[in-house]
C-alpha cells in the first residue's frame, strides 16, 4: 500500500484485559504500520505490552498532561513518520473485523474528509447515538437531567441526530473521539487538539476547528465496539472535570451567542430534507 497508517492509545490506568483487547483489534489489521501507546498512568506498568507487536510503540508520560495532549505526542511523531491516516482509539474499543481499511478508502476518495467516526456500538449491538449538533449550554444541561422527560425525548432525538437512518453517511459538526479517523493533511492545517482541555470536549473542538476547512463524517458502514459507563455521572471528579471542559468549550466557542451554530446546524439538517 502507498499510504502510512498509525494509531494512538491513551492510556490511564486500565483494565489490561479491556486494554489488550483495543490494542489487538487495532494491530490485527496488517496495514496499520504503528500503534503509539501514550501512558499517563503514574507508573510504567503497561511497558510489557509493547511486546505484544513489534509494531507498537510505548512512551510513559507520567505528567498526565490530558487525554488530547497525549494524542497530541503520538500525532507529531505520526507526523513525522510521513502518516497519511491517525486513528484515535479509546482503550475500551474493540472489533473483529477489518474496519479501519474500508475508512481509509473512503477517506481516499474523499479527500475534502477532515475527521471520520464509524458506527459505535454498545455490547448489545445497540447503537450509541455520538455525532450531534453543535450545543447550547442549554443541550448539555438537558441531556445530562433528562427532565422533563417529554422535552428531553423530542430535544435528544433532534440534538443526537437519532431520527437520522442509522445506515446514512453523512455531515455532522460534532463527532466523537473514541475512535475517529484524522486526515493528516487536515491536522497539519487545522492543528491538533487543544491542551486545554485535559478530558471532554477536546473531541468537539477539534471536530468543529477541523469542520471550518474540511468535512466532519459519520461514517456507519462499519462499526466498532464501546464498553461506555458514562463515568463522568458516576465520579465527582470526573465530573467536576466535566464542567470545567464545558466552560472551557463555551468561552472559546460562545455561550449563547455563537453566530455559527445556527447556520452549521441548519446546514447539517438541511442534509436530510
Amino acid at each position: 500500500m502507498n499510504y502510512k497508517i498509525t494509531s494512538s492509545i491513551v492510556i490511564y490506568n486500565n483494565d489490561e484485559k479491556i486494554l489488550k483487547s483495543a490494542i489487538k483489534s487495532v494491530l490485527n489489521v496488517s496495514s496499520v504500520n504503528i500503534l503509539f501507546l501514550i501512558d499517563n498512568s503514574e507508573k510504567n506498568i503497561f511497558f510489557q505490552l509493547k511486546k505484544i507487536d513489534s509494531r507498537i510503540i510505548y512512551i510513559h508520560n507520567p505528567s498526565n498532561p490530558g487525554y488530547g495532549s497525549g494524542h497530541n505526542i503520538a500525532i507529531k511523531k505520526a507526523i513525522t513518520f510521513g502518516s497519511k491516516y491517525h486513528f484515535i482509539v479509546n482503550p475500551d474499543i474493540y472489533f473483529n473485523n477489518n474496519i479501519i481499511d474500508p475508512m481509509i478508502q473512503y477517506m481516499k476518495l474523499n479527500s475534502n474528509i477532515g475527521m471520520m467516526m464509524p458506527k459505535i456500538l454498545n455490547k448489545d449491538n445497540s447503537v450509541q447515538f455520538l455525532p450531534k449538533l453543535l450545543p447550547n449550554p442549554l443541550s448539555i444541561i438537558l441531556r445530562k437531567i433528562k427532565y422533563p422527560s417529554f422535552l428531553h425525548k423530542k430535544f435528544i432525538n433532534w440534538y443526537e441526530l437519532r431520527f437520522v437512518d442509522q445506515e446514512k453517511i453523512y455531515y455532522a459538526p460534532i463527532i466523537s473521539g473514541c475512535f475517529t479517523l484524522l486526515n493528516a493533511n487536515a491536522i497539519k492545517k487545522i492543528g491538533m487538539y487543544d491542551d486545554s482541555f485535559f478530558m471532554y470536549f477536546e473531541d468537539w473542538d477539534l471536530s468543529r476547528r477541523i469542520n471550518q476547512k474540511f468535512k466532519t463524517v459519520y461514517y456507519p458502514k462499519v462499526s466498532v465496539y464501546h464498553e461506555y459507563n458514562s463515568e463522568a455521572n458516576k465520579n465527582k471528579k470526573l465530573f467536576k472535570i466535566f464542567l470545567r471542559s464545558a466552560f472551557n468549550y463555551f468561552n472559546k466557542w460562545g455561550w449563547f451567542f455563537d453566530k455559527n451554530r445556527s447556520f452549521i446546524n441548519k446546514k447539517t439538517l438541511d442534509q436530510f430534507k
